[in-house]
C-alpha cells in the first residue's frame, strides 16, 4: 500500500509557485506520502526537473503527467512524459493517451475548468473525488459521479503554492513502482484520504 498525490502543480506551471527542490525535499521528508505525480499545465518540464533531483532518493517516486486544458475543461495524463500536440477536445485528448497507455482522470470535474456531466460521455479511467482547492459540495458531487459510473475515485492535493501540499492523498494497493500504481488505480484499487476522512470506492 503507498499514499501518493496525484495532483501537484509546480513553478513551471504559470499559477503555482512550488520550487521543485521545495517539493522534493518535503517528499522525501514526509512521514508517509511517498508519491507524486507531477501535473502542470500543459507542460511536463516541472516534471523532468521534479524527477531528476527526486533520482538520489529511492524511497520516493514520482509520476510523469499533465493537466491538459481543453475547450470542454481539464483532464489530467498520467504515466507518459508527452504532450498531444493539440489538445483542442476532450476525445482527441483521450485519444491520445488511450494510444501512449497513459491514465487518464477528470479533475475537479464540477469546479471552474472541470468537465461536469461531460464525463458521461467520455471514456476516462478514473474521477477526482477529493480535490485539495474544492469545497467539500463539489467534491460531494464527483464522489456521487465516480459512483455512478462505476469508475475509480482519487485524490489530489491539486497544490499550487507550498501550503497546500499534501492535503489529500490516494491510498493504493501497490507498491512503489508506476506501473503498478497506474495499473493498481485503473483496477480502483483505491481510496481517498484526507485529515478528516477516508473513504472507499
Amino acid at each position: 500500500m503507498i499514499k501518493i498525490d496525484l495532483h501537484i502543480h509546480t513553478m513551471y506551471s504559470s499559477d503555482a509557485s512550488i520550487s521543485p527542490k521545495i517539493l522534493v525535499d518535503q517528499l522525501h521528508a514526509h512521514p508517509y506520502i511517498k508519491a507524486v505525480a507531477i501535473t502542470d499545465h500543459n507542460t511536463v518540464d516541472g516534471y523532468y526537473k521534479v524527477q531528476e533531483l527526486a533520482s538520489p532518493y529511492e524511497d520516493i517516486l514520482t509520476i510523469p503527467g499533465a493537466e491538459i486544458g481543453t475547450t470542454n475543461g481539464d483532464i489530467i495524463i498520467l504515466g507518459i512524459a508527452e504532450l498531444p500536440t493539440k489538445p483542442l477536445t476532450v476525445k482527441e485528448v483521450i485519444d491520445f493517451a488511450k494510444e501512449k497507455e497513459a491514465l487518464t482522470i477528470a479533475p475537479h470535474p464540477y469546479r471552474a475548468y472541470g468537465l461536469g456531466d461531460l464525463i458521461r460521455n467520455c471514456n476516462l479511467d478514473a474521477i477526482e473525488v477529493l480535490n485539495g482547492a474544492s469545497q467539500p459540495s463539489v467534491n460531494k458531487l464527483a464522489e456521487s459521479l465516480a459512483k455512478e459510473m462505476h469508475l475509480p475515485g482519487v485524490a489530489g492535493s491539486d497544490a499550487h503554492q507550498v501550503s497546500d501540499l499534501w492535503t489529500v492523498y490516494t491510498e493504493v494497493q501497490a507498491t512503489l513502482d508506476a506501473e503498478e500504481i497506474l495499473k493498481a488505480i485503473k483496477k480502483g484499487l483505491v481510496r481517498v484520504a484526507s485529515t478528516e476522512r477516508l473513504t472507499r470506492f
